[in-house]
């Protein structure tokens, strides 16, 4: 068989989900940024814009492929983030989809930030009118449309909305990730906006088990179509700050800092959509989540493999 294609290998959750991946088979990891050889994994360095021979070929004979690639800062500080995203989000995707088989199984990652946050504490569901706020999340409602075009043509595609996913390998500008960073440095915790604001928080392993489930559903002629991956759950911010302060045994502080327009106040996840296609749905357990983070950057906390 033909190995399975992850785009954006190099990322936060590409980079687990081709270890996961690779158990079960050949995978063909695609990045423009370097990646360490792994067994059952070949490697390409290639840009997804740069029509290479090497990634059109992986693409038009994977039985299944995983985009994940994209610009994915929600507050990138560039003046020209907006030409970024159209590049990397929306032409990137469109360049995929025109090399990908046509009997093949695809899955594109989109965004929780499509719905805009949550109203009124109701979980955002998959039927919900989009409202994009910043260029971050209206680059995920293009790439939302091309897929919803190829989808039309009879093509399998899943669009998978991520809500916040973190644990190790987490981008350092992402909050959980500063914060521990700061709280190790004796440096007050940068909240934006309130310490009340609520995520739908996903822990990285359980994410990546999903996508790789929801691959295999795809690859099976399941009809998925659009589905959100998260818990079901809001944790307050502040309760995240006390957890770092438990798990390194040290005081910290938050100082709250005004939020761009782009940051919503709360995100929840309906999950009824991904129970009914997987027979259930990640739990993020707070404390153990921030543990395997910080040990993965360094700290000398010992966790256990789970």
């Amino acid at each position: 068989m033909a190995p399975v294609v992850v785009t954006g290998s190099a990322g936060f959750l590409g980079r687990l989900l081709v270890e996961a991946l690779a158990e079960r088979g050949p995978v063909v990891a695609i990045d423009r940024l370097p990646q360490a050889p792994r067994p059952g994994v070949t490697t390409l360095r290639a840009d997804l814009l740069d029509d290479d021979p090497r990634v059109r070929a992986a693409l038009a004979a994977a039985p299944v492929v995983h985009h994940l690639a994209g610009c994915p800062d929600v507050r990138d500080p560039r003046p020209d983030a907006d030409r970024h995203r159209r590049r990397d989000n929306v032409l990137a995707t469109r360049a995929v989809l025109a090399d990908v088989g046509p009997d093949a199984a695809l899955v594109v990652a989109s965004s929780s930030s499509v719905y805009g946050g949550s109203r009124d504490g109701r979980p955002c569901a998959e039927a919900d009118p989009l409202r994009p706020r910043g260029g971050y999340a209206r680059s995920k409602v293009a790439v939302e449309r091309l897929c919803a075009a190829r989808a039309a043509s009879g093509a399998r595609v899943a669009v998978v909305r991520p809500f916040t996913v973190a644990g190790e390998g987490q981008r350092p500008g992402m909050a959980l990730a500063r914060w521990i960073a700061a709280a190790r440095e004796g440096r007050p915790l940068q909240v934006f906006g309130s310490p009340r604001r609520t995520r739908d928080l996903t822990d990285v392993r359980q994410a990546v088990r999903a996508l790789v489930e929801l691959g295999e559903l795809v690859a099976a002629e399941v009809p998925v179509g659009t589905v959100n991956l998260g818990t079901g759950t809001a944790v307050r911010l502040g309760d995240v700050v006390a957890a770092i302060g438990r798990v390194l045994g040290a005081p910290v502080r938050a100082v709250v800092e005004p939020a761009a327009d782009a940051e919503v106040e709360h995100t929840l996840a309906d999950t009824a959509r991904l129970r009914e296609l997987l027979g259930w749905v990640p739990r993020t357990d707070i404390d153990e989540l921030v543990a395997r983070q910080a040990a993965w950057t360094g700290t000398g906390i010992v966790v256990a493999a789970g």
